[in-house]
């Protein structure tokens, strides 16, 4: 351990003080809630406490590996993403707790993905001489980076609820639904069922014993909802940043809070 806190003074110089205290009070705080869930026989939790100490490592390696200087105000607030997203969200249901706590992360999530994605064409396009892309490229190629990311983290989401029984895409509750399934015809005829009052679900629990749960007030989403909204405002998030990067990009030095979010070549 002591070996690791030397390598991460050794990489980190004086302007990162912040981002190290950052890092050490939530490793603290994780840690804590890691012995925590462990008394409580919470090992799913735990798991998840483990993966967030695994996951604040990140920055630290990938500025080693590839010899990239990650903004100080990028790196805490990737720290406090993580820290928000498992330790708040999932251990803590903020989720759950607080409106839009995951509205709020996939956005965050979209802009930073967008920094990050702008980084990759920009190192190239300031360290090449037969390469100069123009600034509306560079932003397209953020945009689409920060949109695939959101993409795939749908796919995962999804494939973690079909495969392992989560609920990562939340459900919602809907009064309104439009489909071609309940028409008695069988035609491809929308029928619309709106102001639904209730809805009840019959099935066998592991004692094949039949059970009823009513949803109140609406119709039970099952994820879709959840999924396109996050992708929306992972839309949102990503397009600010292109938007920044365009005008970084044109003028460097007026517009220079961009380089708050993007990544950029370690001098030695």
């Amino acid at each position: 351990m002591s070996k690791f806190i030397k390598e991460i003074k050794k990489t980190y110089n004086e302007t990162k003080k912040s981002s190290i205290i950052v890092y050490f009070i939530l490793r603290f705080l994780v840690i804590l809630c890691l012995i925590l869930q462990i008394i409580r026989g919470e090992y799913n939790n735990a798991f998840l406490c483990v993966l967030s100490l695994v996951l604040f490592t990140i920055p630290f390696f990938i500025q080693k590996k590839f010899k990239i200087e990650l903004p100080n105000l990028l790196e805490i607030i990737i720290f406090l993403f993580i820290f928000s997203a498992e330790i708040l969200g999932e251990i803590r249901n903020f989720y759950g707790l607080i409106p839009y706590w995951d509205t709020m992360l996939h956005t965050i999530n979209g802009f930073l993905a967008a920094g990050i994605g702008f980084s990759l064409v920009d190192l190239l396009n300031e360290n090449s001489r037969k390469v100069k892309l123009s600034p509306i490229y560079l932003t397209i190629v953020a945009f689409c980076f920060s949109m695939t990311i959101g993409v795939v983290w749908e796919f995962f989401e999804y494939g973690s609820d079909k495969l392992l029984n989560l609920d990562m895409q939340k459900d919602t509750i809907v009064n309104k639904i439009a489909t071609v399934e309940l028409n008695p015809d069988k035609s491809n005829k929308v029928i619309v069922i709106d102001n639904i009052q209730y809805t009840d679900i019959y099935f066998n629990d592991s004692n094949n014993k039949l059970n009823k749960a009513t949803i109140n007030n609406g119709y039970l989403d099952i994820g879709i909802n959840d999924t396109m909204s996050d992708l929306f405002v992972n839309f949102i998030g990503a397009l600010c940043f292109s938007i920044i990067g365009y005008f970084y990009v044109v003028n460097r030095h007026k517009y220079h809070f961009a380089s708050n979010f993007i990544p950029q070549k370690q001098f030695e």
